[in-house]
């Protein structure tokens, strides 16, 4: 990877030196304006107001418009020696629990490179440290004409870091939540969570990109000269009844999941979704931390299912010795129709009972 800045991280009296590296990609299609006519590129050229000719990029430079019009050139070298010490320095200033930064304020991330053998240990140092205590460093660096915040954290054997915005750069959602008095039944909550509950988990690393694909698609076919795919025709929007919107989806998540399940063998033993009351919901977000609060939620299901299944049994078991002692004072023919339905549904306990 190449770098795109060099300079320092700088925490208390130690400077490890460092190069900034790009952490993310752009993977989105790119397109060219034409000329619809004649399918000609179209470009932008740059002409000096004052002369009215096309200058050169060597001969573009920076300026600031003040409030009377008038312009005041500002070179590259001006910047650079801003007295300031975050022009060549990220200088930590605190360090804070990850929670605390909002993801609102998260912007471009960058991976941190050692530059040089002397910085390896100061900067493993450094990572060891954040990953220990699980906190994140809060520091201010300069980049491409701006101070900025960023937030330094672990990533596996390296250092990354996020641009953070500054807090007033955050609007305020004012004019964005819904308008009026809104109520959600216990009913449409309970739904809501079995539904989260059937969706479940997703490795981020299966999900990819279809918009790009499909453009890609376009291009191929239109390329080959072939007619490209058409997108289905949308129904004309309904005011669904939100109760039964919930419903429908967790009965087609449950099926989506259940066909997951047996492509991998997996589907007579998987965990089903379960509707669960406000109360228990409430209980659920309230349990200590000790206990994992609401994630700790799906392993109390689970007991409980198992304690309830349990008890099934055993109601049956008492129920199937209370029929097979009823047969025996009844008639032959009664009796051996009221021992083949158990005998079906648990045969394996029928037969250690014969062989006891």
């Amino acid at each position: 990877m190449r770098s795109i800045w060099n300079g320092a991280i700088s925490f208390g009296l130690v400077s490890i030196p460092i190069k900034l590296m790009n952490a993310t990609e752009n993977h989105s299609i790119s397109f060219r304006q034409i000329h619809l006519e004649d399918g000609g590129r179209i470009r932008y050229r740059k002409f000096c107001e004052l002369e009215d000719r096309e200058v050169a990029q060597a001969e573009i430079g920076k300026g600031y418009e003040d409030a009377d019009g008038s312009v005041i050139p500002i070179t590259d070298e001006d910047l650079a020696q801003l007295p300031i010490p975050t022009t060549r320095t990220i200088e930590i200033v605190a360090f804070v629990p990850e929670g605390l930064i909002d993801p609102l304020q998260m912007d471009t991330a960058y991976y941190l490179c050692a530059n040089g053998t002397p910085a390896a240990k100061p900067y493993t140092l450094l990572r060891e440290a954040l990953e220990r205590t699980g906190k994140v460093a809060i520091a201010k660096f300069a980049l491409r004409g701006r101070e900025r915040l960023g937030m330094l954290r672990p990533v596996g054997d390296v250092l990354a870091m996020h641009a953070l915005l500054w807090p007033d750069e955050i609007r305020t959602p004012e004019g964005v939540a819904p308008e009026g008095n809104i109520t959600v039944r216990d009913k449409e909550l309970d739904l809501a969570d079995a539904l989260m509950d059937t969706l479940g988990e997703v490795d981020l690393d299966e999900l990819h990109d279809e918009y790009r694909e499909a453009v890609e698609e376009l291009i191929a076919a239109k390329a080959e000269g072939r007619e490209p795919p058409v997108a289905p025709v949308p129904e004309a929007g309904k005011v669904l009844d939100l109760m039964a919107a919930l419903e429908k989806s967790v009965r087609a998540a449950k099926e989506a999941r259940g066909a997951g399940e047996k492509a991998t063998g997996e589907g007579a033993s998987g965990e089903k979704a379960e509707v669960r009351r406000l109360p228990e919901r409430k209980a659920a977000r309230t349990q200590p931390k000790e206990t994992g609060g609401r994630k700790g939620a799906p392993a109390a299901r689970k007991t409980a299912a198992k304690s309830g299944t349990a008890a099934k049994k055993a109601t049956a078991k008492s129920g199937t010795t209370a029929k097979k002692a009823a047969a025996g004072s009844g008639t032959a023919t009664k009796g051996t129709a009221a021992g083949k339905a158990p005998a079906k549904k648990a045969t394996g306990k029928k037969a250690t009972a014969k062989g006891a």
